[in-house]
């Protein structure tokens, strides 16, 4: 159902091989799980390479996609994102927040709260840091 190609946004993205319906679940975010203590000091590094693999469980948990990880972490960031996140227990899943057509690249709001020192690249003009 998706598949990783080089992106027009962002280094890596991950593309529809075929339609997907609105709401679908399309795959978990997969990593480590680490604490929010440990994902700060994770996070500052990773920014440093302009890279974001840190998704925030809840205030105390976190997961770390650059160690386990799977597809789902090269889903780039939109502003006007065609999918959206939705986390049930300790699972992230990405879904459709619309039909995606064939060919097309897979997006969500990252919503960062960290230190905001990446420029958004998901459309030219956009003034959201990441």
């Amino acid at each position: 159902m998706i598949v990783r190609r080089r992106s027009a946004l962002h280094g890596w993205g991950i593309f529809a091989t075929h339609p997907i319906p609105k709401n679908k679940r399309i795959i978990d975010y997969a990593g480590e799980k680490i604490t929010s203590r440990e994902s700060w000091r994770r996070e500052e590094r990773y920014r440093q390479r302009g890279e974001i693999w840190c998704f925030r469980l809840n205030r105390r948990w976190v997961i770390d996609a650059a160690v386990g990880g799977n597809l789902a972490r090269f889903i780039n960031h939109s502003c006007r994102p065609n999918c959206y996140s939705q986390i049930v227990d300790d699972t992230i899943w990405i879904r459709a927040a619309r039909t995606i057509d064939s060919g097309e690249e897979l997006t969500y709001n990252y919503y960062t709260n960290g230190a905001r020192t990446m420029a958004c690249r998901c459309r030219p003009g956009c003034r959201t840091r990441l």
